[in-house]
């Protein structure tokens, strides 16, 4: 029945409600009554046509995903992913607080697809006399989700079918793949100790001059260096640096630099900057990360900066696939770098504090490795070292990764065993090279004192049942 208001008139608000109150029962019932009859469980079918694109294929397996998860089900203590377990400045966290408490609509929607006016205004300002080149903010960086962003528009954008690509070992795990999902063919060259004596530093892990120039030919579209390095620490010298923009000139080859460690460098160590060499701002992209630089992984921002000609290629793939990143965190990392361009050069400086603080934390996990008797090379730059653990007596013979590379295997049983979370270092070579490094395994140091602190409880308890 109807309701009415005053002089008669239909009270269309509660009638409203009265309507969806019987619509609601009338659903109600007709459910109730069906769960009377026995539910029909649709088969699942999978129609021949829905695989996979071939390009996808043989890039499935991940080793953090495989790790991570691994780590996180065995409850171990985790050195294997690279990611900073403490706190990150106070300034970036209030920098983001600050734009969260502002009351502008600005801040919530989109910017600019392919990076917020403010974060490549500050870039270019911060970048420009260290790449000593003037960089054009609207035209020469490219905002990303993370480092990874990066490399893939980098890769998508130029790489095609049978482009070969020569990636320096030992090198971040998604190059070899992005490479084979654009068409082209990954090639590897690795760093290798100059000798017995040199093995112990990442800086005596060297290129041979001949071996690299054998690998360039009319087919090389371009060559992924890491600087500094993960895995291994190295931070390539000026000299080395010079080899290889050498070879890029003389093959007229593209450069796609990582260089996402660029403030972590131990020692007297100096950051060089390929693109900063002659002849090489016009053929490298240099791909960097606001989650290594303000130990912020979470935010996945990066970036790639480069000459217009080649970054607008760029920013046709980010427009076509992710198209922008998320406003509130472009506006808190150009806050933060506004901040750190005013401290440059002093104690207060992040980009001085996180150094010294790594490099420490660095020195404590040598020191607690070595006791145990492995064999730690020393980085000189980045979030990570790997370690000769040959002397290890573990008999892996019953694992049931048989498949899987030594240092696979010894890590499953590292983290299932003995709680304690590491990353095969041979996930950083083609298959073809993995020999090479069997035999270690990578520890992130990027971590508090009490997580390592809790490693070498493991490791001490350990060595009292050898």
């Amino acid at each position: 029945m109807l309701q009415r208001g005053a002089y008669g008139s239909v009270n269309f608000a509660a009638n409203r409600s009265l309507f969806a109150v019987s619509a609601f029962a009338a659903r109600a019932n007709c459910f109730l009554s069906s769960r009377k009859k026995p539910l029909k469980i649709q088969q699942k079918t999978m129609s021949s046509r829905f695989i996979p694109s071939k390009r996808y294929d043989g890039v499935d397996r991940n080793v953090w995903i495989e790790f991570t998860t691994l780590a996180a089900e065995c409850k171990a203590v985790n050195l294997g992913q690279g990611f900073p377990d403490f706190s990150p400045p106070e300034h970036i966290k209030q920098a983001l607080a600050d734009v969260a408490a502002v009351d502008s609509v600005a801040t919530y929607q989109y910017t600019r697809g392919v990076g917020h006016p403010r974060l490549v205004k500050t870039m270019s300002k911060l970048f420009s006399p260290l790449f000593g080149i003037e960089i054009d903010a609207l035209k020469d960086i490219l905002i990303t989700i993370g480092g990874y962003g990066a490399l893939y528009a980098s890769i998508s954008a130029f790489i095609e079918h049978e482009d070969e690509v020569i990636i320096v070992e030992p090198f971040f795990d998604c190059y070899e793949p992005m490479v084979k999902i654009a068409g082209g063919i990954p090639k590897f060259i690795p760093l290798k100790p100059k000798s017995k004596e040199s093995a112990g530093t990442s800086a005596g892990w060297t290129l041979d001059r001949d071996e690299l120039e054998k690998m360039f030919n009319k087919n090389t579209k371009a060559i992924i260096i890491n600087t500094p390095n993960n895995p291994l620490g190295k931070v390539y010298s000026r000299e080395e640096l010079e080899l290889i923009a050498e070879m890029c000139i003389k093959y007229d080859c593209l450069c796609i630099s990582d260089e996402v460690y660029e403030w972590l460098l131990f020692e007297d160590n100096k950051h060089v900057r390929i693109a900063s060499l002659p002849g090489m701002w016009d053929r490298t992209l240099t791909i960097g990360s606001a989650g290594k630089t303000f130990s912020v992984t979470g935010w996945k921002l990066g970036w790639a900066i480069g000459p217009s000609q080649l970054i607008k290629h760029l920013q046709t793939v980010w427009q076509n696939s992710v198209y922008t990143c998320p406003t509130p965190l472009q506006e808190a990392v150009a806050r933060g770098f506004e901040t750190e361009m005013s401290r440059m050069g002093t104690d207060e400086s992040y980009f001085k504090i996180l150094p010294e603080q790594l490099q420490a934390k660095r020195d404590r996990m040598v020191q607690v490795l070595k006791d145990f008797g492995l064999k730690p090379i020393i980085p000189q730059g980045g979030y990570f070292l790997i370690a000769d653990i040959s002397s290890l007596n573990v008999d892996l013979s019953d694992s049931k990764d048989s498949g899987d590379a030594w240092d696979y295997r010894l890590v499953k049983w590292l983290t299932r065993n003995k709680k304690l979370a590491t990353i095969p270092t041979t996930a950083f070579y083609c298959k073809e090279h993995r020999h090479l490094t069997e035999k270690y395994i990578r520890f992130c140091f990027c971590k508090e004192d009490e997580t390592i602190e809790k490693m070498e409880k493991i490791l001490k308890e350990w060595s009292k049942s050898m």
